[in-house]
């Protein structure tokens, strides 16, 4: 597995995140990720089928990193799975993001709202009020405490992974850390 020097997960993976897959997986992949990235579209995919591969010894965290620099709906995005989050639907907005990526202002991000049949009222109201605001921040600034400086960054077992995240040597730098973490 290639690790960057000082490259630790701050904060460790827990309960404010975003989560899939049990809590006691031997093996915590964490994302920082940008919806508008299209090398964070490539890796979605990637992730899914590492997923499926790896079953319930992965641990899924996503976290926001929107380069709004250079990807001017990526805020808003994030603020809109963190606003479809609230009402339970985070993994659902998160998906239907990735594989709408190109279609990521106010208009489809409302009419993503209405395909989760979430309270839409409620989900204008929130991003108009960019209620979710600090929470993108928040992520975003562990990731730079962390030593991310671009999209996708991964973590595994709260280690900076530099490695390709291709399907095979991405999942055979998690299959190493689970074989590690069952010797340890």
């Amino acid at each position: 597995m290639e690790i960057s020097q000082g490259g630790t997960l701050t904060p460790p993976a827990g309960k404010r995140d975003h989560v899939q897959g049990p809590e006691d997986a031997p093996v915590t992949l964490v994302e920082y990720g940008d919806f508008e990235c299209p090398y964070c579209a490539a890796a979605y995919l990637i992730v899914k089928k590492v997923q499926e591969a790896m079953g319930d010894q992965l641990r899924f965290v996503f976290r926001h990193f929107p380069l709004t620099q250079i990807h001017p709906h990526a805020e808003g995005a994030a603020e809109a799975a963190e606003a479809a989050g609230a009402q339970g639907r985070f993994w659902e907005m998160h998906d239907l993001l990735y594989e709408n990526q190109r279609a990521l202002d106010a208009m489809h991000l409302l009419g993503y709202a209405e395909d989760l049949g979430l309270d839409t009222q409620r989900f204008v109201r929130e991003l108009e009020g960019h209620v979710y605001h600090a929470r993108v921040r928040e992520d975003f600034m562990s990731g730079v405490r962390s030593g991310v400086n671009g999209t996708p960054a991964f973590f595994i077992n709260g280690v900076r992974y530099d490695g390709s995240w291709d399907l095979v040597p991405l999942l055979a730098a998690l299959e190493s850390a689970s074989h590690q973490e069952v010797l340890a």
